[in-house]
């Protein structure tokens, strides 16, 4: 380029940067008038959240209060009273009663996120009638913490005692670390998202990932306040590892052709809970598991920023259509 083409382009490149600023800095702006609209309107949902403790009073009806639980609570004593005195006199479920009173004697803070998580569910949702909500024990049956129906959500406050609980002493550490009224709220929004995103059809590990990444890119809209290893369910290592992995994980699938592979150990291996995820690789004690989602949730992610698409469209488009309109490219 001679010297005055040089000048001239100079020139030019001096009047039009500018432009691209204030170009950069009205979209900032547009999305940031955007976020405030949504989020004022969320907050204007009017919300009556109805919460019963009836692990509370369970825990302090006795024998002669029986009658007016089973009345008020029809669905909760399908079993003879026999049964239920049995409960109440029970030694181990007295100790169990007392250790959750003692970790939740309020309510409110789980109350509060509660009502957050509804009144975004509404918004997003508006058909989805709200459950009344009832904390209950279930003998620390983890996989069964949380329970949603049509109209009723039933939470079991023995599963959120704390990683460190001295029920939890004979768990698997992932597991552990998972039971901690933290994820309390979380896990009520991953029981609303297995409602609403339709399980693939397809068997390969692509959709199975986009599956995950449905449920978890849900959970940022529900849970906008909420960090990100909370909605996964990691804990700040698992969560710092992923994001400094993110490139060679993909680099790992790409080069062995698994997005396309239906061999269900790859569920095993990336998608299902685990202590780690199995690359095969040294590394692997190091990394947390269900590293399958955390890329499926990236990449669900990467498809809403270039395309506009609204909630509900995502949730039933195809897997393949989503990955291929994404452009995503890992973080290096």
């Amino acid at each position: 380029m001679n010297t005055v083409n040089n000048k001239m382009y100079c020139k030019i490149l001096a009047k039009v940067k500018p432009i691209f600023i204030l170009l950069s800095v009205f979209f900032i702006l547009s999305s940031c008038n955007d976020s405030d609209k949504v989020a004022e309107e969320i907050a204007a949902i009017p919300m009556d959240l109805k919460i019963s403790r009836f692990d509370r009073e369970f825990a302090t009806s006795g024998e002669e209060g029986l009658p007016a639980l089973r009345k008020m609570y029809p669905y909760l004593f399908p079993a003879p009273d026999s049964v239920w005195i049995a409960k109440m006199e029970d030694s181990l479920q007295i100790e169990l009663f007392q250790e959750v009173g003692n970790s939740f004697r309020s309510f409110e803070d789980e109350e509060e996120g509660l009502v957050q998580l509804f009144k975004h569910i509404k918004y997003y949702f508006p058909e989805y009638a709200v459950p009344k909500v009832i904390t209950v024990t279930n003998d620390v049956d983890y996989n069964n913490r949380i329970i949603m129906t049509d109209s009723l959500l039933f939470i079991s406050l023995d599963n959120y005692l704390g990683s460190e609980h001295k029920y939890y002493g004979g768990f698997q550490r992932y597991i552990a670390e998972s039971l901690d009224r933290n994820y309390l709220v979380s896990d009520v929004a991953s029981s609303f998202a297995k409602q609403v995103v339709p399980r693939p059809r397809d068997r390969t590990f692509l959709a199975r990932m986009i599956y995950f990444g449905k449920e978890l890119y849900l959970k940022d809209k529900l849970m906008p306040q909420a960090e990100d290893r909370k909605k996964i369910g990691y804990s700040q290592e698992d969560i710092d590892w992923a994001i400094a992995n993110e490139e060679p994980m993909w680099r790992n699938f790409i080069e062995n052709e698994y997005l396309y592979d239906t061999d269900n150990k790859l569920n095993q291996r990336f998608l299902d809970p685990a202590p780690f995820s199995k690359f095969g690789l040294e590394l692997d004690n190091e990394s947390p598991g269900r590293l399958g989602r955390y890329i499926g949730w990236q990449i669900v992610r990467a498809f809403m920023e270039n395309n506009d698409v609204s909630m509900k469209q995502l949730m039933t488009m195809p897997a393949d259509d989503i990955f291929k309109k994404s452009n995503y490219k890992p973080r290096i």
